[in-house]
């Protein structure tokens, strides 16, 4: 960041310098294209810092060092000297100030609050707009309700009227650190941050769940290699699909009675926590 000595040197020279006839313009103009001569790109840029720093001035009340808006626009300025076409016949000037306004925009979007904000052309509108046309309204003498405001800034801008009024909230008020206490009381050291309960599993849990699961589905995998296939069907679908089969139904697919299905299961079953208690004694009770 320039110190104020240096930004005020800077302003003096760009106020100073000389200002370019067309015929002057588009030549230089033509040799930074064609042959990119540095000094005739020098030459532009320094003949048009006024109107960087001019637009600058623009922008001072969004609380934006001036001197990094005027490097912004200076950027901007040296992408519209990149693209710019002489043969067009348009004057400098006319087409580098979007490409500074544009720079200085983004600047400000990306700085003016930790929180990112809308980068669509319509919330870029009312950011930069909401002020003025609210300001406007104000200045009108007659009383506007909220609603009544938002639904006429909403018409003018051509956006939804929830996104004047959360546009508005969010210029009202600054940043607030999570870290700053809940109240100027000294006697309490409660922050905001300690509000924010969450009640989720925290990952480390999360992931050790995830491998116990995996875990206990290998052993329930090799351990069912002790049931026969009518035992493996049976416990398949009564004990490990999600919607478990009755007795009824599973008879009437095996061509057996309900209580045979039953009993069935119960050997299963058996089967399966000796293998379990065998091999792995922890996760038996889990299972069956």
């Amino acid at each position: 960041m320039k110190s104020e000595p240096a930004r005020r040197d800077m302003v003096r020279m760009a106020m100073n310098a000389p200002y370019l006839e067309r015929d002057e313009e588009h030549a230089l103009a033509v040799r930074w294209k064609d042959d990119r001569d540095q000094e005739a790109l020098h030459q532009i840029t320094v003949a048009h810092m006024r109107l960087v720093i001019s637009m600058a001035s623009r922008f001072r009340s969004f609380g934006l060092p001036m001197s990094d808006l005027v490097q912004e626009g200076y950027v901007g300025l040296l992408e519209a000297a990149a693209r710019f076409e002489p043969e067009r016949e348009v004057r400098f000037s006319t087409y580098a100030t979007w490409w500074i306004r544009a720079s200085m925009q983004d600047y400000i979007l990306r700085n003016w609050s930790i929180v990112r904000g809308g980068t669509s052309s319509a919330q870029k509108a009312l950011f930069f707009n909401l002020r003025r046309l609210r300001a406007k309204l104000s200045r009108s003498g007659a009383p506007v309700s909220k609603a009544a405001m938002y639904r006429q800034i909403s018409d003018a801008l051509g956006v939804a009227e929830k996104d004047v009024a959360l546009m508005d909230s969010r210029l009202s008020g600054p940043d607030t650190s999570l870290s700053q206490p809940v109240a100027d009381d000294e006697s309490t050291t409660s922050t905001r941050m300690d509000f924010l309960v969450d009640d989720r599993p925290l990952q480390d849990e999360l992931v050790e769940e995830h491998i116990d699961t995996e875990r206990r589905s290998v052993w329930l995998r090799e351990a069912m290699d002790v049931l026969n296939e009518r035992e493996m069907r049976i416990i398949a679908k009564r004990r490990l699909a999600e919607n478990g089969a009755t007795l009824e139904s599973l008879g009437i697919e095996l061509g057996i009675s309900k209580e045979r299905v039953r009993q069935i299961e119960n050997r299963a079953l058996e089967k399966l926590r000796a293998a379990l208690m065998r091999d792995n004694p922890a996760v038996a009770a889990t299972y069956v």
